[in-house]
This record gives structure tokens, sequence and C-alpha cells, in this order.
């Protein structure tokens, strides 16, 4: 790992043993993009990587005068300006008090260091020991505005990594407006690529979809205050014809949970611009004397043998460098949450009743879902009044911790702290602390609106309300939900020309109220959640090591939704849940068992009442809480190889593994999704194995017992024929829809 710079040629080098990123100082004091990939090495002079044409380009301004060719309309750029002869899409847009937008930031200095330095008040990477990474940060300085940018890139020892931001510092005396200021910017020379990204909506999140780059621009964004469900912030480069297992992908994940803006562009010559950052919709920000404005990090990672190799490396950084805590490492517990048994009508007798239940067949976890505050029996009242219900909780919910946790159970709880239902003590003392217009109605979403959490003293009252309960109470894990999106972007504590930063001072004062609680309870369990998957993203990870992964719990639409989120994010950030059938979200009917087959592979737990099964389905929870604790130590923090993809091939098989770091254990996964009669054989293929070591499969199903890894990989695990002449009652399960198999390979 190293950053060379070349003092005769402006030069700089970022290089580890996997990647290779490299920048020009241009003669006109731009910065200049000539490489990001796999490893080069290095020398004095990569000069011979700068596009430029050698003749005059026809309706474009040229930038140094008798220097035919030299335009940055067509050069590839790192921060590009507006208004300079530069007509694709800008890194950053200010509007000075004369009414111009056009800037003139060039290259002024920069500084190489080791370590990473942090960032203030935002979600961000880190390293535990300096040796771990190195940075470059280039100041650029527009000298007429005094004022200067800012941009780091962080290169890391043991992954194809590079973080980036920027930041902007006014040293002059005029405020200036941002009207656009992104995290990001990268011109790429042509090459054969695919634009990827995840999209869906509440209930199909993180669908993964690829779009033809073609003269013109592919953009995805949230404007709804959150990084929402339809668009997560992650986009790759996918080089045409590369899949799971080969090829090259260009990744790039915003650190940020709010509005953003994704998007590529391929111009006239066919180079591509990717950046992403903050959203400039219905954004500005403005910089008063000596002030600083700093963006959200982007996480780049690069991979040249497919896109598992991707999402390993995504994966183990996050596990590593972005989640933090006493949980980054730590397995999860077994759960059971009460919302898809009760919904709101309970009380204290009908909880204990399925936490009795939950504990004879081996949950390790209770928790308490919403309804159990202020007067809420239904979604119209109560959000905002935390404190315990004592009408449904005689004990309150500190005394009902109490008994969960004399069981020998864990207690856990549900909260909404971002919201606001009119009919609350709350709401009817503080309307101002609402996010709405004055002289206009409020949109309701869910009967609730949104608290202003970029105003201090609604940080200060949930921080009060919510640390009281977990104070006293016994308390080990925390869901906290998010369940409308932003409407009526106004605040009463802006003044009306910086109303444009209403949301992005939300999403500060949302970390810093994450950032108080858990830091006082560092103990407790934190998983996001946000009406399901409307808020999985890194910067949720920073604070809470696990995000409830979509409300969509049927078995087979959340093959194509943990397929698609662990793309980025790790296997042990997903929370996946066996619930009730018929499916409360599609009215599905699956077995329990494929339902604990595709929820062994997250954050594991139930979402139904335990005391309404059969004794057969019971007898089937017992053994898969078994089966988890015996192998939740992979299952959470394996190595993930994504193998038969839930979107290609009519979305028929699926496929999947888990295996340990040193190869010995796998588990795979197995599923079927619509049965064919008269089939042939059926065959899987295992994926991470050593080719070399022998294994061992003990299962019915399976032809074999005892194979080499390569033949695992290869040829593949052949099953048994099932047939309609030899079909008994078990046979039948295994001939249905939605049928799946979990097979566990261990070294000899």
């Amino acid at each position: 790992m190293n950053i060379f710079f070349n003092s005769n040629n402006m030069e700089f080098h970022l290089q580890n043993d996997k990647i290779s990123y490299i920048i020009k100082v241009l003669g006109t004091g731009d910065l200049g993009h000539l490489y990001f990939g796999k490893r080069l090495n290095h020398r004095e002079n990569f000069s011979n990587m700068l596009q430029i044409f050698e003749h005059q380009v026809p309706y474009t301004p040229e930038q140094i005068d008798g220097v035919s060719g030299f335009a940055l309309d067509t050069l590839k750029q790192e921060f590009p300006a507006f208004g300079t002869g530069d007509y694709r899409e800008p890194a950053y847009v200010i509007l000075q008090e004369n009414g111009s937008r056009v800037t003139d930031y060039k290259f002024s200095k920069y500084e190489i260091f080791n370590r990473k330095p942090s960032l203030k008040g935002l979600p961000q990477t880190y390293v535990e020991n300096d040796d771990e990474a190195k940075t470059l940060q280039i100041t650029l300085k527009d000298k007429h505005l005094n004022s200067e940018i800012i941009l780091s890139y962080t290169i890391y020892k043991n992954y194809p990594i590079i973080t980036r931001n920027s930041n902007i510092i006014n040293n002059g005396s005029s405020p200036l407006t941002l009207e656009r200021f992104l995290s990001f910017n990268m011109d790429i020379p042509q090459k054969n690529y695919e634009f990827m990204h995840l999209s869906g909506a509440w209930a199909r999140e993180r669908h993964v979809v690829t779009t033809p780059i073609n003269q013109n621009r592919i953009s995805i964004d949230s404007k709804r205050g959150a990084s929402s469900s339809n668009n997560n912030p992650f986009i790759a480069l996918k080089e045409i014809g590369a899949d799971e297992f080969k090829g090259e992908y260009i990744g790039v994940n915003l650190v940020y949970s709010g509005n953003f803006l994704a998007q590529v562009e391929k111009d006239h010559y066919d180079n591509i611009r990717i950046n992403m950052g903050i959203n400039p919709f219905n954004f500005s920000w403005i910089l008063e004397k000596d002030e600083t404005f700093e963006a959200p990090e982007v996480v780049m990672c690069y991979s040249d043998s497919g896109l598992n190799a991707l999402s390993q490396n995504y994966h183990k950084f996050y596990q590593n460098n972005l989640i933090r805590g006493e949980w980054k490492h730590k397995a999860r517990p077994i759960l059971i949450n009460n919302w898809e048994a009760t919904y709101f009508d309970f009380d204290e007798d009908k909880i204990v009743q399925i936490a009795i239940k939950a504990k004879e067949l081996g949950v390790e976890l209770f928790v308490l879902d919403d309804g159990w505050f202020g007067t809420r029996n239904g979604d119209t009242s109560g959000l905002g009044d935390w404190w315990s219900n004592l009408s449904k909780l005689p004990s309150g919910v500190e005394g009902l911790s109490k008994k969960i946790d004399e069981m020998g159970m864990k207690f856990g709880l549900w909260f909404e702290p971002e919201m606001v239902n009119p009919d609350t003590d709350l709401y009817r003392q503080h309307p101002e602390w609402a996010l709405s217009i004055p002289n206009r109605k409020p949109t309701l979403s869910r009967n609730q609106l949104t608290l202003d959490l970029g105003r201090a003293e609604v940080r200060d009252y949930l921080y009060e309300k919510l640390s009281k309960i977990l104070r006293e109470s016994k308390i080990s894990y925390i869901k906290w939900d998010m369940n409308r999106n932003m409407t009526d972007v106004w605040s009463g504590v802006l003044e009306g020309k910086r109303q444009g930063e209403t949301a992005h001072r939300y999403i500060l004062g949302v970390y810093d109220l994450m950032e108080r609680l858990t830091t006082e309870f560092p103990h407790i369990l934190f998983e996001s959640c946000a009406g399901g998957g409307n808020r999985f993203d890194a910067g949720m990870l920073y604070y809470m090591p696990q995000i409830w992964t979509s409300d969509d719990t049927d078995a087979v639409e959340r093959l194509k939704i943990q397929y698609g989120t662990s793309i980025i994010y790790p296997i042990s950030s997903m929370g996946a849940h066996v619930s009730a059938v018929p499916n409360h979200q599609t009215g599905r009917i699956t077995s329990i068992d494929t339902r604990a087959n595709v929820a062994f592979f997250g954050a594991f737990g139930y979402e139904l009442d335990l005391n309404h099964i059969t004794d057969d389905e019971a007898n089937s929870v017992k053994r898969q809480i078994e089966f988890f604790k015996e192998n939740r130590e992979l299952l959470q923090f394996g190595t993930f190889h994504r193998i038969e993809s839930p979107f290609e091939n009519g979305f028929q098989n699926v496929s999947w593994i888990m295996v340990n770091k040193d190869q010995s254990e796998a588990i795979l996964g197995v599923y079927r999704i619509h049965s064919i009669p008269n089939p042939g054989f059926d065959k899987a293929f295992a994926a991470g194995l050593n080719p070399d070591f022998k294994y061992k499969i003990e299962h019915e199903d399976i032809l074999g017992e005892i194979f080499y890894g390569d033949e695992l990989m290869y040829s593949g695990i052949k099953f048994r024929k099932i047939g309609i002449d030899t079909h008994d009652s078990k046979n039948l399960e295994n001939l249905g829809d939605y049928s799946s198999k979990i097979i566990k390979i261990t070294k000899i």
C-alpha cells in the first residue's frame, strides 16, 4: 500500500496489491483522472494515459491559449466545475452574490499521510490502526472567491477499495450558496459497461436491475428524505458478459441515509462520467465566512473476478471498518417479534404466553413491537408520547422486561422516535416541532408527521424520553423504525433562504440522536428499520449493525430481496424472520422449513405466535433453532457466494452458499420455485470450497457421501430422482412448489 507522487509530471498514484488509482494535475490546474482498476506497476510518468486531441475539437472551448485540443469537455476529470466549457454534469455548482455560478478552483497543494481522517457528524468508515490506510488530500482553490475544496482519497492495505469525500471552506468575506456539492466524480474511458443498480418498492426492495449505457445520462435518486426502498445509494459499472464469477465491476456506494443522486453519463466520445452525493433537488446550503461543508463519504470497490468478489470485499470492509461497537463481530441472538402475531391487540398476559412458548422452543430474545406506549391502540395516536401504556402493561415496559429477563430470555423493544401523531400530548404541546409549512395543511402519511430532528430541542426531548426507558428497563435490543417518507420540508428554525438545508439537517439530526443513544447504551443491539427496507444503507450500519431487510417476510420474495441486498451489505446485517402463512404480504403458503431455510442466511428470528402452530411445526422450529445455534458463526460471518440468481432464467431456481474462513465447513441453500412434472435429475453446485479438500455430506436426497471440493463445485451435487411412481408424503413436499434444501458440507 502506497501513494506515490511524480513531482516532474504532477501525478499521484494510489496503489496496493490489488488496485491502482492515478490522478494528474493538468496544465490548467484542473485534476485529471488517468486510471482506476487492477494494480499497475508504478513508474515515473503516466502521461501517455492522458487523452488529448491533436486538433481543435469542434464546438468545444479550449482551456489553454495556443494548445489545440486541450478541452475540459473531452478530458477525464476528478471534480469538474460548471460553466467553463465542460458541458457534462458537474460535481458542484456554487451561486455567488453577483448571481454567477462560474468558479475557478485549481490545484493548490496536497498532503499524504498514514491513517484515515474522520468526518464530523457523518457516518464513515474507519481504521483501527494508522498503518491500515493511507490518505491523499488535494486542495483546490478559487483565488477570486478565497475558497478551497478539499478532496480526500483513502486507500486500504487489505481491500480493493478507495473511499472518497469532498468538503468546501469559505475563507472569503461573501457568503457562497451551494446548489450542488457531490461527494465524488470519476471520469473513465470508453469501455463496454452496463449500469447496474438496486431498485424496487416497499415489500420488494433491492431487486437487481441492469441497463445498457448509451450516449445519454442514467440516474437513480431519492427525494423522499430517506435513501429509500425505490433506489439504493449504490451503483456499479458491469463489464458486458461479466457475472457472479468472472468479469470486471466497479461499485460505488454512498455512506448516507437521506436524499441522494447517483448517475452515469456517456459523452459524445464514449467516455463515462460517474458521480454521486447528496441530491441537488430541493437542496441548497449557505456557507458563510470561515464555514465548512462536508459531503458524505463514497466507498468505491473494484473487482476483475466477478460480482461475488466485489460483494465479499464490501462485506468484509463493512464488517471490519464501518460497523462499530460490541456487536461488530458478535453473533446475533435468535429472536421472536410479536408484530404479526398480535399487531396492536395485546396485553401483558398474551405477551408473556408467547414468550413462554418461545423460550420452550429455544428462542433467546423476545421483542415487543408497536403498541406499548401512550394511547397507542392503532396507528392514529401515540407516536411521540414515549411512556408505557399501563392499561395494556400494568407493570409497564420496565416490569415486563424484568419478567421476560427472569424467564431466561433477553428483552427487546420497538420504537419510532422520528415521527409524531397529531393525536398526542407531544403534538398538542409542540405542533411547531413537526415538519410543516405555515398556513398550509400538512400531509399525513400513516396518520403521522415527521419531527424536525434538525432542531436541537426535539433531539433533546427524544433522548431524554428514550434513555429513561432504556435505563429503567432490562433491554438488550432496540428496533428503531421510521414509517413514512418526508413531505412538507420546511423548518421553523431556518430563515426562508435556508430552507434548502432542511432535509440534510434532518439527517444530521438523526445521526446525532443515534450517536448519543448508541454511545450511552453500547451493550444494546440496535436494529434499524424504515417501513421495512426503506433506509437500508451504509450510513445506518455505522450506528446499527443490522437492519430489517423488508416488511415482506414471504420466503419466495425474500430470495430476491436478500439476494439483491447481499450485493453490498453483509449477511449478518440482514434481519430475516420466519413468519406465519398464508403470508401477510403476499398470501402465499410455503412450508415452515422453506421459510427457515431462507431466513437462516441473515439475523435469524421468528415473527408469529408460536402458540398457534401445530405440533409438527413446533418440532420443526425446535430443530431449526438447534441447527442455527450450531452453525450461527458460519451463517452470519462466513464468506457468502451467490450461485443461481432469482433475476435470471425465469426465477426457477436459486442457490447460494456460506463458507467458513478455512474452507472446512459450508452451508448450501438450494431453492426451487416451481415444480416440474416428470423432472430429470437435479443438480446443485457449490462455490468457495477448496478443490483439493475431501468433504462429507450427510443428506438423504443426495447421491453419494464423500466428495472432493472440485467435484462439488464443477461437476455438481446430484440429487435422487423423485418421480410420481415413488411418491410419499415427504416426496410430495420435494416435488411441490417452493421446496428447498439446506446442505451442510464438512471437510473430512
